[in-house]
């Protein structure tokens, strides 16, 4: 679990995250896996090859979520978190090349109302954005994803010496659309993250 004390999303040892709610914890949830199926919406990051080892652990004393994921090719670093917000939600996920080259899978199905309300989705030259009635999320993200189909997920490979030149956002704007592009407090490495406007 991954929370900033006004909503929180549930992390499985998959890279999915299956449960999260926007703007806060009583507001409907754009991520519903939990309910049943991948259509009801998550977001999974994870390696695309047989894991040969997955450890978890949390930074001292707080909700950042570390994962490390060996292949038999190499070595990844998940961080997951949501930052304290000054305004609007952001759900924070870093993926890092820590040794070799392992070949990662991104799957992003976004729904609203608990799986209920799919999105309009369409791809800009900065991400993903996805509307459906007043609900609106954004994927600010250095890799290029499948906006046109969101629910075919999209495979990259990383290495230690791979770095983004921009921090990856997902957000919920209620009024206007807002891209973050400022790396993450906690990494300078490799961001990518979502944010809820």
């Amino acid at each position: 679990m991954i929370g900033d004390t006004e909503t929180a999303a549930l992390v499985g040892r998959d890279g999915s995250i299956d449960w999260l709610c926007l703007p806060r914890f009583d507001s409907g949830s754009c991520f519903a896996n939990l309910l049943g199926e991948s259509n009801h919406g998550r977001w999974q990051i994870i390696a695309d090859d047989a894991i040969t080892s997955h450890v978890r652990r949390y930074r001292s004393r707080s909700l950042v979520l570390e994962s490390e994921i060996t292949t038999a090719t190499g070595v990844v670093q998940v961080v997951d978190f949501i930052p304290v917000r000054h305004h609007h939600p952001r759900v924070v996920r870093i993926v890092r090349g820590v040794e070799g080259e392992v070949r990662m899978r991104i799957d992003l199905v976004m729904r609203f109302e608990y799986g209920y309300d799919v999105p309009w989705v369409r791809s800009t030259d900065r991400g993903v954005v996805a509307i459906a009635g007043p609900n609106a999320l954004v994927l600010d993200s250095p890799i290029e994803l499948n906006g046109s189909n969101p629910s075919r997920p999209t495979t990259t490979k990383l290495t230690p010496s791979w770095r983004p030149t921009r921090s990856n956002a997902l957000e919920d704007p209620p009024s206007r659309m807002m891209w973050l592009c400022k790396p993450s407090p906690f990494e300078t490495a490799m961001p990518a993250s979502v944010d809820c406007l």
